[in-house]
């Protein structure tokens, strides 16, 4: 449920106090509108592998030369009439992915996933050479660890116990998007704004990794704006 904020009620009929609730709380996080953000198209950019099997291999090359493999994906996060929605790539109208890829060997992991943030969704050249739309990235906090115990395509949040030598880590950062950002999306996907409420408990549709998306972030407070900076609402719902 969200608060609406005084300016922006239709309605004075208001529900009595229940006193505060807010303690230990993670900071509030400023959501601006998905209108916000600019977006264009990049070179196409292949899948490397051209089966599971041969993706599964690849990996297992990679685990015998380097060890585990490490990746990041991050959790872009905007809103739409005040609910967030994440933002994701779509891959063959079917398929969907948070922006990201597995780290280098011996490559720093935060400047690691930047690389791989603007190798995805970074513009290209020239293009959109306005300072205030190409912002770095800010990399929030580590949300989950998905961890792949064989090589096969299972994963979970968690090191099963007859494991000790896992093949990939995974982990999913909350990127903090600025007011406005250009991303340019490769020709061979689409970035669609996806609301918590469709991923919820969806996993036949997203799998089990992006459905939990919505119980990682329910720790934190959200604060919704309009393309004019005014507050429009604020989630969890608070009493004014």
């Amino acid at each position: 449920m969200t608060t609406i904020t005084k300016t922006a009620r239709k309605t004075t009929v208001i529900p009595p106090s229940s006193g505060d609730f807010s303690e230990r709380q993670q900071p509030t996080i400023r959501l601006y509108p998905v209108s916000n953000y600019t977006f264009g198209t990049k070179e196409a950019q292949p899948e490397e592998d051209a089966s599971v099997q041969a993706r599964l291999q690849r990996l297992q090359d990679h685990y015998e030369r380097y060890g585990m493999r490490r990746t990041c994906e991050g959790i872009l996060v905007c809103h739409e009439h005040g609910h967030p929605h994440i933002l994701m790539l779509q891959i063959a109208n079917a398929f969907f992915k948070l922006p990201g890829d597995y780290l280098q060997p011996g490559e720093d992991e935060i400047q690691g996933f930047t690389n791989r943030l603007n190798e995805r969704l970074a513009p290209v050249g020239g293009q959109f050479a306005n300072d205030e739309h190409t912002a770095e990235w800010e990399i929030g906090d580590c949300l989950a660890q998905w961890w792949r115990p064989n090589f096969e395509t299972f994963m979970y949040p968690f090191i099963p116990p007859h494991v000790s030598r896992p093949k990939e880590c995974k982990k999913l950062y909350l990127i903090n998007l600025p007011k406005h950002k250009v991303l340019s999306v490769p020709k061979n996907m689409k970035l669609l704004a996806v609301p918590l409420f469709e991923l919820y408990d969806n996993s036949a549709r997203y799998g089990a990794q992006l459905s939990a998306i919505p119980q990682y972030l329910s720790r934190y407070n959200f604060e919704f704006v309009d393309e004019n900076d005014n507050v429009i609402g604020m989630s969890p719902a608070m009493n004014h």
